[in-house]
């Protein structure tokens, strides 16, 4: 008898830094498409935040260990972090199938925020065949609703998105809000996961010097 293929979710992203809406998403999505594991991929260049001050990628890559470190369910990926250049998704999720030791099938894991700009990923439709692409949506949000030209996507990639689409609670939480707390000095409790807010305030992240690593 065939053994049944691993079902990895990849949830890729700047994570600058990572707070418990992101946690939500990931079990939101493991539990309803039922995944071996969740793998948070911190990008090391994110192509999308050229010109914009981003944390530097270790510090990223720890409070994402930090924050996923008492989920089993969980792990913290470095792959980005080995390879030059832009960290372009298509070229991460290569890579991943490359890794693999078993056959696995890839749900790439998407915030329905961010489908907008789908259109001005590289390779996307290539990214498409790579994976299952999951959007998780928001109440009030539905990508059936979204205008042809904004999409401005393939036939195909579309039809993949409509398919596969993951609710998850309303968490009105963004990592600018949490940037913005730490350097006014107020509390970001309960908006990150306790480890990642006792990083934050060791290495003084996000004030205007803080210990690099």
């Amino acid at each position: 008898m065939a053994t049944a293929k691993k079902k990895l979710g990849i949830l890729g992203g700047t994570f600058n830094p990572i707070h418990v809406g992101h946690l939500i998403i990931a079990e939101a999505v493991r539990e309803k498409c039922e995944l071996s594991k969740v793998l948070f991929i911190p990008s090391a260049h994110p192509p999308h935040k050229e010109g914009q001050e981003v944390l530097h990628a270790p510090h990223r890559y720890q409070l994402v260990s930090l924050a996923v470190a008492d989920n089993p369910f969980f792990e913290v990926s470095d792959v980005e972090m080995h390879r030059e250049g832009m960290s372009y998704s298509v070229e991460t999720l290569k890579a991943l199938r490359k890794g693999e030791s078993e056959p696995a099938d890839f749900f790439f894991i998407i915030g329905g925020d961010s489908v907008p700009e789908l259109r001005t990923w590289k390779n996307i439709e290539e990214l498409d065949k790579l994976c299952t692409l999951v959007v998780v949506s928001r109440p009030g949000w539905e990508i059936g609703q979204m205008p042809e030209q904004e999409l401005g996507l393939p036939e195909s990639v579309k039809e993949s998105l409509l398919h596969h689409v993951v609710s998850a609670p309303l968490i009105g939480i963004s990592s600018t809000e949490v940037r913005g707390k730490v350097e006014r000095g107020e509390s970001i409790r309960y908006l990150v996961p306790r480890a990642v807010e006792e990083y934050i305030l060791q290495y003084g992240l996000y004030k205007k010097t803080h210990i690099a690593i």
